[in-house]
C-alpha cells in the first residue's frame, strides 16, 4: 500500500522540479491577431517598439529633459523683498482688546460680502462648538510688530472666558500664518496636534487662487480640526458661557397653545403622576369591593299573614301563596304584597 503512494510523491517531485516552458506564439497566429484587431498589452512588450517605429520615437521624444526658464531677477526680488510693518494707526485695533467679533480685520482687506460670509461662518461654528476661532487679517506682504508674540499676546487677552484658538492669517500668503491656543487649551492639546492642524488647513488653501476663497478653505478645516481637540478633550473642561457680542441670540419661535396644554400635561403628570396614581388605585379597589359586596348580599324576607278575605284567611278555592312581588329588593321597598296569579304574563 505504501509503495503506490511513494512512487506518485517521486513522480510530483519530479515534475515540480522541472521549469515550466512559457507560451510561444505558433506560425502565423501573431500576424492574425494583429490583422483581427489590438492586442492586450502588445505596446509595452518588446514586439511593440520594434513592430511600430514611430511609437519608440515618440516615447523617446518625451523622455527627453524639458527646458524650465530660470527665475527673473524681478521674482528673486519679490521673493526677498522686506515685509512691510502693520500702520500704526492699525496696532489699537489689532492688540489692545479682547475683539468682540471673531474676524478681526480693521484694515478691510476684505470686501462687504466677503467679510460677512467669513464672520457668519466663525459664528456659526461658535455656536456649534465649545472652543471659539479668532482670525486676524493681515496683508500679504505685512508683519505683526517684533514686542508682539503669539503666545503671550493669547495668554493676555484669552486667559478668561470661552477656550479660543487666535490664528494670525497673512491674506494671500496662508503659508505664514500662525495659531495660538488659549491658556485652558495649550496645556491640553500637544504640540504636535496644534501644527497637524495648521499644516492641514494651509493645504486646503492651495487648492484656490482667490485669497478669500483661500481663507473660507482655511478657516472651515481649521473648525473641523478643532471639533476633533474638542472631543478629545471631553469632560476635561467645561467651555463659559458664550458672550452675547459674540453670538447672537437665536429668535424664539411662536409656540401654538395646543404645544403649550400638552407641556402643561406632561409637566402635571411628572410631578403630581405617583400621588395621583396611588389615589386612582384606591378609588378602583373601593369601588370593586362594593360591587362584589353587593352581589353576594342575602335578603331575609318575613313571613307575613294573607289578609283575610271574605272573612276567612283565603278566598275560597284559591290556593295560591301570596309572596312578596320581586325576589331582588329588600322587604323594606316592597309596601304591598303582590300574587303571583294577579301578575300579568
Amino acid at each position: 500500500m505504501k509503495l503506490p503512494l511513494l512512487l506518485l510523491a517521486v513522480f510530483t517531485g519530479s515534475l515540480l522540479a522541472e521549469e515550466m516552458p512559457l507560451p510561444r506564439w505558433l506560425d502565423g497566429e501573431r500576424e492574425q491577431a494583429i490583422k483581427d484587431g489590438w492586442i492586450a498589452g502588445d505596446q509595452i512588450l518588446n514586439h511593440g517598439l520594434a513592430a511600430d517605429p514611430e511609437l519608440e520615437m515618440s516615447l523617446l521624444d518625451s523622455l527627453k529633459p524639458v527646458d524650465v526658464a530660470p527665475p527673473t531677477p524681478e521674482d528673486l526680488a519679490e521673493s526677498d523683498a522686506p515685509l512691510d510693518p502693520v500702520p500704526n494707526e492699525f496696532l489699537d485695533a489689532y492688540f489692545e482688546n479682547r475683539p468682540t467679533q471673531f474676524l478681526i480685520d480693521p484694515q478691510g482687506l476684505l470686501n462687504a460680502d466677503e467679510s460677512a460670509s467669513q464672520l457668519g461662518f466663525l459664528k456659526y461654528h461658535a455656536g456649534d462648538s465649545a472652543i471659539d476661532l479668532f482670525v486676524y487679517v493681515f496683508g500679504k506682504i505685512q508683519e505683526i510688530p517684533s514686542e508682539v508674540r503669539s503666545e503671550e499676546f493669547v495668554e493676555r487677552l484669552f486667559s478668561t472666558g470661552r477656550p479660543a484658538a487666535v490664528v494670525f492669517y497673512y491674506l494671500g500668503d496662508p503659508q505664514r500664518s500662525e495659531m495660538a491656543l488659549s491658556p485652558e487649551l495649550s496645556g491640553k492639546i500637544a504640540l504636535p496636534e496644534q501644527r497637524r492642524a495648521m499644516e492641514s488647513s494651509v493645504l486646503k488653501t492651495m487648492a484656490k487662487d482667490d485669497p478669500a476663497a483661500q481663507l473660507k478653505a482655511f478657516t472651515m478645516q481649521m473648525s473641523i480640526r478643532l471639533y476633533w481637540m474638542e472631543r478629545t478633550l471631553e469632560g476635561n473642561f467645561t467651555p463659559a458661557t458664550p458672550a452675547v457680542a459674540e453670538v447672537s441670540p437665536v429668535p424664539e419661535k411662536p409656540v401654538s397653545a395646543r404645544v403649550v396644554l400638552e407641556e402643561n400635561v406632561v409637566k402635571f403628570l411628572k410631578d403630581w403622576g405617583p400621588v395621583a396614581g396611588c389615589v386612582l388605585f384606591v378609588a378602583i379597589g373601593v369601588l370593586v369591593l362594593a360591587i362584589h359586596w353587593r352581589r353576594r348580599a342575602q335578603f331575609v324576607f318575613a313571613d307575613l299573614d294573607a289578609e283575610p278575605r271574605l272573612g276567612a284567611s283565603h278566598a275560597a278555592g284559591v290556593g295560591a301563596v301570596i309572596s312578596f312581588a320581586s325576589a331582588n329588593l329588600p322587604p323594606a321597598r316592597q309596601r304591598d304584597q303582590m300574587p303571583d296569579y294577579l301578575r300579568r304574563a
